[in-house]
């Protein structure tokens, strides 16, 4: 059967968006994809929205003058009848998210289904549209800066195709699962995608971005600070984190932190200017609010990682192996079945807290894992061929 669909021009309007958006509201699903600049800027800057159903698909223009964007961000947010698609959509979410203080709800992640389906951990969109339509994607916009105006036929056409593509390749997706019976595997991480936490950029976390040595409660404290008032510079200039201060000079103050500001003019990666500047007092005036981080808050010890010694180590890489092997046999994306943070810590002796270790992933893997760091599954070679045995079967 042929694929028809209607393509709009590019929406720069609000009755036609608001129409659009109704026609859409009775849709079984719609496929979703934005284009956005953020190379120099904290908040991503939408640029471009395209959505489509089995029917029509259109590019919106988010930056027309007086669009009212509100029948979107309502079909998008609160429109529970219409599932959502998108490919590898976390920063599409972000996106929402910033917009809205929601998620987009219900939600499918086409990249997180491949993993179920054999396919992958990222298979990229491409990719994705070769394995299932078995046409090339034209990638000659792809570097496109969607915030400059006029865009051109051929790259709203380019932008419009990831959801005509998404929308053909959704409904084929779905009947491999049922064949499969995996459908019900992704609920769990399809309502984790959703979580609005994971797009919150609290201040009061940021200190966690930043890899620093040691625990000591001061200088935890100070990086915790730091890393709010820096959180803080950047939204409010709108300014990528690292252009305020880099991860690695912003640890280096939290470990020996300068006694007065004319001490910046020392410090590498700051510019000499902070020794007398506005930015450098509020610098300064973060690092002197610091308090030593509560007990509550530090950061868990290793006990995720494997037991003491080698042979912890080894267990863990048993694991991996058995991970490895199951994956094949399945035809499921490793990571999808366990994480190797959950394997580390199951071999240190963790049994709480696995998601490994509950539902579906325990009748696919969690059990085996289990059995084999209970000493009651072994490795065995049949045939040439990597398999897992029970040990009272040998």
């Amino acid at each position: 059967m042929a694929w028809e669909m209607h393509i709009h021009d590019l929406i720069c309007d609000s009755a036609s968006l608001a129409n659009l958006c109704s026609r859409l509201s009775s849709a079984p699903f719609i496929t979703v994809d934005t284009e956005f600049m953020r190379e120099n800027s904290y908040w991503p800057e939408l640029c471009l929205i395209q959505i489509a159903d089995t029917n029509e698909a259109a590019a919106i223009d988010p930056m027309a003058p007086d669009l009212d964007m509100t029948p979107l961000l309502e079909l998008l947010t609160n429109n529970e009848d219409v599932l959502k698609v998108f490919h590898a959509g976390g920063q599409d979410i972000e996106i929402v998210y910033n917009l809205t203080g929601k998620t987009p709800h219900p939600l499918f992640d086409t990249q997180v289904a491949a993993m179920a389906l054999g396919q992958g951990e990222q298979i990229g969109y491409s990719n994705l549209v070769d394995s299932y339509l078995g046409i090339p994607v034209d990638k000659g916009a792809r570097f496109t800066d969607w915030s400059r105006r006029p865009l051109d036929k051929r790259q709203i056409e380019y932008a419009i195709g990831d959801v005509t593509h998404l929308a053909q390749i959704f409904p084929k997706m779905l009947d491999h699962l049922r064949v499969t019976g995996r459908g019900n595997w992704l609920d769990e991480e399809m309502e984790r995608i959703a979580n609005p936490a994971n797009y919150r950029n609290d201040p009061e976390e940021a200190w966690k971005r930043v890899r620093i040595q040691g625990r000591k409660a001061d200088v935890l404290g100070r990086l915790k600070a730091l890393g709010r008032w820096r959180e803080l510079e950047a939204q409010s200039k709108d300014l990528p984190r690292g252009r305020i201060v880099k991860d690695e000079t912003l640890a280096d103050l939290a470990g020996t932190p300068p006694r007065h500001q004319a001490d910046l003019a020392k410090v590498r990666g700051l510019s000499p200017t902070w020794a007398g500047n506005d930015i450098g007092a509020r610098l300064m005036a973060a690092l002197a609010s610091a308090t030593p981080l509560p007990h509550d808050e530090m950061p868990k010890r290793d006990d995720r990682k494997p037991g003491a010694g080698k042979d912890g180590a080894l267990v863990a890489d048993l694991l991996k192996l058995l991970l490895k092997i199951r994956s094949r046999d399945i035809d499921v994306a490793a990571k999808l079945l366990a994480r190797t943070e959950d394997l580390e810590a199951l071999a240190g002796g963790q049994r709480e807290g696995l998601a490994m270790l509950e539902g579906w992933r325990f009748d696919q893997f969690g059990r085996d894992a289990l059995a084999l760091v209970e000493g009651q599954l072994a490795f065995a070679v049949k045939n040439g061929k990597l398999k897992m045995t029970r040990a009272d079967d040998s």
